[in-house]
């Protein structure tokens, strides 16, 4: 559920590229037969007429919803869809889940001293990736003996 939240809020690639294959109409426009067509994933992402509070991090949204990334559900699509869905999908995902279970799994992660997440400036900058505007500084603990590292 966070891996999808994620991605609803800060897609891989915020622009997916496509081609009319025909003539198509979409809100009284006429888009012509090969005509290049830019959609624009981080504003699907964060439209209030597909998610309801749309810039809140939400990840329970996704508890009992049948919205998944593997393309047939447009309302997420962070590696495209159809036919041109992107090949690594499931080698994207793998570099994802795995590095971040062994994380979350083995340390405490804790705020620096004097920081509470009040404090915490959770501003977007922008380009082609989305990012922080101030770096998040955190503080791993070892599991096994509260080790600061």
């Amino acid at each position: 559920m966070v891996i999808k939240e994620i991605f609803r809020l800060h897609p891989p690639g915020s622009l997916l590229f496509r081609e009319c294959r025909e003539q198509t109409y979409i809100d009284g426009y006429t888009l012509p037969l090969k005509i290049r067509v830019l959609i624009n994933l981080w504003a699907v992402g964060r439209d209030p007429e597909i998610w309801h509070d749309p810039e809140s991090f939400i990840p329970e949204r996704f508890e009992n919803s049948h919205i998944d990334f593997t393309g047939n559900h447009f309302e997420l699509v962070p590696f495209g869809a159809g036919k041109r869905i992107c090949p690594g999908i499931q080698f994207g995902l793998a570099t994802i889940k795995y590095p971040l279970a062994q994380l979350l799994y083995h340390f405490n992660w804790v705020l620096q001293f004097g920081t509470s997440p009040e404090d915490l400036d959770m501003t977007e900058k922008n380009g082609l990736t989305v990012g922080k505007k101030k770096d998040l500084y955190l503080i791993a603990i070892d599991h096994k003996d509260d080790e600061i590292f």
